[in-house]
């Protein structure tokens, strides 16, 4: 009899816990925008980057907007000295996690554990590029000049800052063109890479998938409304 419960009790738990993740799933699939919601001509591009885990922003290092030069050392980002680079990417994420797993074959339970349900520290992640990458999938859209502004704010805001007003450089990247900075906010399994990249978009005004913690929900309801001139 206490068996027959404790079963019937677990399968509850366990319909329950794939209800919960079954919602999810069909949120990343709903958009937050139904509809035409169509603007005028727009010319600032903005791009998202899919590794297969995190999704980054990537975004001209200077246009007549913004200039990048103006925030970060650009030729401080990497260990290559370079000030030249075409595009930055952008990405926040679990400190350990983002800094120790560059790939599927790095994974280990303890890290995985730690930044699934403990907050933990955040950093954010600057790479140079010369051209827009093409070993990993790039999708492009453009906005108008008021929300690529918007963006930029949401990104500057990321970085924690020394008592100087200083970014916090806390290592090298995966790369010679990439570096680790100190970040803000703490990393949760509710504020995940993915989450930070959809509330970035969403600050220009972008279209995002209604449950955003999953890099290919990112990508595919990525559209702004506008269209290049």
């Amino acid at each position: 009899m206490v068996f027959k419960s404790l079963f019937k009790y677990n399968r509850q738990i366990f319909s329950g816990i794939l209800i919960v993740i079954s919602l999810f799933l069909i949120a990343a699939f709903i958009p937050r925008k139904w509809g035409n919601y169509s603007k005028q001509a727009c010319d600032y591009q903005i791009c998202v980057a899919n590794t297969g885990i995190h999704s980054n922003i990537l975004i001209p290092t200077k246009n007549n907007a913004y200039n990048w030069h103006n925030y970060l050392s650009i030729d401080k980002i990497g260990i290559d000295a370079a000030d030249d680079y075409k595009y930055l990417s952008f990405g926040w994420g679990d400190k350990d996690f983002y800094m120790t797993i560059s790939s599927i074959s790095d994974f280990n339970f303890y890290t995985i554990f730690k930044a699934v349900f403990l907050p933990t520290s955040s950093v954010m992640y600057v790479r140079g590029y010369q051209s827009l990458p093409q070993n990993i999938e790039v999708k492009c859209i453009y906005t108008d000049k008021s929300n690529y502004l918007q963006l930029t704010k949401f990104i500057e805001a990321s970085f924690k800052l020394d008592r100087n007003d200083r970014k916090i450089r806390i290592g090298n990247g995966y790369t010679s063109t990439a570096g680790f900075y100190a970040a803000k906010d703490n990393y949760s399994i509710l504020r995940t890479c993915n989450t930070w990249t959809g509330d970035a978009l969403r600050k220009a005004d972008i279209n995002t998938p209604l449950w955003d913690s999953l890099s290919f929900a990112i990508m595919l309801h990525l559209r702004s409304g506008c269209e290049q001139k």
